[in-house]
């Protein structure tokens, strides 16, 4: 049996360490941590500890790991936004292999960088895009190539980000600021634009949007609201995200319900109910949503031209529970998909409804519907065995990139109409 794949990883985040690293312990004969980074040596030392790196194997910054040659056959680059072109262009040429995180990069002209980079070395860059490689996905892909609806005329799709998501992420934490992170529509629905254009496989030609942050800002605070969530804030009772809920009491993300996993394992890396108390106390993520420096907006409407006419509405909102939904409508029906429920519809005229349960066909939807493990998997299968399929490739995920930052123009300019063509 060959020896499995050497993977190095710069950034022992969420992503980094909870998505990507535990891969190793499903795929033990294809994967083999051999080198990781993190700014917080707490995380480098449990990381080490768990996967058995040495000492001599563990860096304090993405620019270190990057920088040395030899230590894997891929590097994971699961660092901050902005740090993402330079690591990816400096691991590309020193000989890694390279699976970023999305977004590529915050501006178009870095993401241009990369992939210029990937394109000029001889090895294998894929993008992040992990909804690509979930079975819901890619039993809607087969059933829009079936031709089964005819030819594509219109889509409608929505990214419900979900009140609690927005709260934890885009209000409280690290992507809460676009000049500290990147656009809204970027880091968090580029996976949509990507699904939209990969779905329709159709090139991009024009967009327009409208959005802004609507409801957290100081303006909006009820009467009785504290900067923290646990200083006797006397709105605390009737407010849907106070950090104690949100982080200990609630069903669905409480730590007193078992949830160790997100967003509490970005609170604390080993959550128990005194660490996640004590980092709301203390920390970000107790601060009050109306008193935060957050500018991303909170909700967000995109219009799409795409080729031979074909038109996409998406909407991004921060509030509902949290899912994804998309209406395909073609020439000959249409389909209806709803990931909250894992279940593809399909109406094609004149016929009766077809069904199909994502469910009955997969027995693994943890970790981005079942994504994050599928793309590790494809990934380093196709780096030992030639075999896989790189579909979120630099080449094929970069056009989604161009889509969002075309839009965040557009809404930043009062929804004016973008040409993506001559987009700079």
């Amino acid at each position: 049996m060959s020896e499995p794949i050497k993977v190095a990883i710069a950034g022992l985040g969420s992503r980094g360490r909870q998505s990507y690293a535990v891969c190793q312990h499903r795929y033990p004969d294809l994967m083999k941590i051999t080198a990781i980074a993190d700014i917080d040596p707490l995380r480098v030392k449990e990381a080490a500890e768990t996967f058995g790196i040495s000492e001599d194997r563990c860096f304090k910054s993405g620019e270190e790991i990057c920088n040395t040659k030899d230590l894997a056959d891929v590097m994971f680059i699961c660092t901050p936004d902005r740090e993402h072109a330079d690591l990816a262009i400096l691991a590309l040429r020193n000989d890694y292999h390279v699976l970023l995180e999305k977004p590529m990069a915050p501006t178009l002209e870095d993401c241009r960088r990369i992939l210029d980079a990937a394109n000029e070395s001889n090895k294998k860059t894929i993008v992040c895009h992990v909804l690509r490689y979930t079975p819901f996905y890619m039993e809607l892909k087969k059933v829009l190539e079936s031709g089964e609806i005819g030819e594509i005329v219109s889509v409608q799709a929505m990214e419900n980000v979900g009140y609690f998501h927005q709260a934890h992420s885009f209000v409280r934490g690290n992507w809460r600021n676009a000049s500290l992170s990147s656009p809204m529509i970027l880091q968090k629905c580029c996976h949509d634009m990507d699904l939209l254009l990969w779905l329709t496989d159709k090139k991009l030609k024009s967009v327009s949007s409208f959005g802004n942050l609507y409801l957290f800002k100081k303006e909006n605070a009820p009467d009785g609201a504290t900067h923290r969530c646990l200083d006797g804030c006397k709105a605390k009772e009737t407010c849907p995200y106070d950090a104690e809920k949100i982080y200990i009491t609630n069903e669905r993300t409480g730590i007193l319900h078992g949830n160790t996993g997100w967003p509490n394992d970005v609170l604390a890396s080993n959550p128990n109910r005194e660490n996640i108390r004590n980092a709301i106390d203390k920390g970000p993520y107790g601060r009050c949503v109306y008193h935060c420096d957050n500018d991303v907006p909170d909700h967000m409407v995109v219009n799409m031209l795409l080729e031979d006419g074909v038109s996409v509405a998406f909407t991004m909102t921060a509030f509902g529970l949290g899912s994804r939904h998309m209406h395909v409508f073609g020439t000959m029906g249409s389909v209806t998909a709803d990931l909250s429920e894992n279940k593809i519809t399909i109406g094609k005229f004149g016929k009766p409804l077809r069904v199909i349960d994502i469910g009955a066909l997969a027995d693994d939807l943890k970790g981005h519907a079942g994504g994050d493990h599928r793309m590790i998997y494809d990934f380093l299968n196709l780096i030992k065995n030639g075999s896989g399929t790189a579909v979120t490739s630099i080449q094929n995920s970069s056009e989604s990139h161009l889509a969002c930052f075309a839009a965040e123009h557009s809404r930043l300019n009062g929804g004016i109409l973008v040409d993506t063509r001559n987009f700079s």
